[in-house]
């Protein structure tokens, strides 16, 4: 049965940083391409990061770039999102998704599985 667990979100002061995990089971991890998305109360859920199946290729939205960074440990079966200089429109719940679609895409409806989310809570 293919899973998604999320974990390492927390409570953060404005500046710091976290380092979210998303450990995956149950399929070819080294073969998906991977993707983190958020979603804050009262938002639609909204496209972070994504990465290539390999690891190669990276992805980004405008409003997180140069400062998140996402990576692959195919080893591990672990996808990573380092998240540094969080603000508090940083707050949301991050979700880590998996596509079967053999490339990276930066839109919801593109992922096929998803894992149950970690808060995220920036304060100012």
């Amino acid at each position: 049965q293919l899973q998604l667990v999320e974990s390492g979100g927390g409570l953060v002061q404005a500046g710091g940083s976290l380092r979210l995990s998303c450990a995956a089971s149950g399929f070819t991890f080294s073969r998906y391409p991977m993707g983190w998305f958020r979603q804050a109360p009262g938002k639609e859920r909204e496209f972070v990061a994504a990465i290539s199946w390999r690891g190669a290729n990276t992805y980004y939205a405008d409003s997180v770039k140069g400062r998140f960074t996402i990576s692959k440990d195919n080893a591990k079966n672990t996808v990573y999102l380092q998240m540094n200089s969080l603000k508090p429109e940083d707050t949301a719940v991050y979700y880590c998704a998996a596509t079967e679609r053999g490339l990276v895409v930066v839109t919801s409806q593109g992922y096929d599985y998803w894992g149950q989310g970690t808060q995220v809570t920036v304060s100012s």
